[in-house]
């Protein structure tokens, strides 16, 4: 597998994280979203995180789980880059000193449940009908790992 230079991100990536992001509404495998975002919207999402919670949910009363999400750009899935970002993301969380990393997931997401089991995290529960997305619900996974 390839490695892929990662770095954290910064106001000027706003536009290229707006479009990863809208891709994964578009395509309905990792959001219950449906509202598409905006490069302004997105530069003051970045502007709001902090060092400790780069991408991590800035939540006191969870400051030591991490809760977070992984969007790839629709032409670089199956690539290998989803796994080093979320192996990235591990590292970070540790580094940090998070307890615990936790996700939300579409079962039906293969790659995703695949690649999350592959690092370690497992499955807390599900979510029976936990959204409505284009007139069907759908259940979330709810996953785990301990850091």
């Amino acid at each position: 597998m390839s490695s892929y230079p990662v770095r954290p991100a910064t106001a000027a990536d706003a536009d290229a994280i707006c479009r990863i992001y809208n891709q994964g509404i578009e395509d309905r495998v990792a959001t219950l979203e449906t509202e598409l975002r905006t490069p302004a919207e997105r530069r003051q999402w970045l502007a709001n995180r902090s060092p400790r919670h780069p991408v991590f949910n800035p939540r006191e009363a969870y400051r030591f789980v991490a809760d977070f999400s992984v969007y790839v750009e629709r032409t670089w899935r199956g690539r290998g880059v989803g796994r080093v970002l979320l192996e990235k993301l591990i590292e970070l969380a540790r580094a940090h000193g998070f307890h615990k990393m936790v996700l939300s997931a579409f079962p039906f997401n293969a790659h995703g449940m695949a690649l999350y089991e592959k690092l370690g995290f497992r499955t807390v529960g599900v979510y029976r009908e936990q959204g409505l997305l284009d007139g069907k619900w759908v259940d979330t996974v709810v996953m785990e790992k301990l850091l």
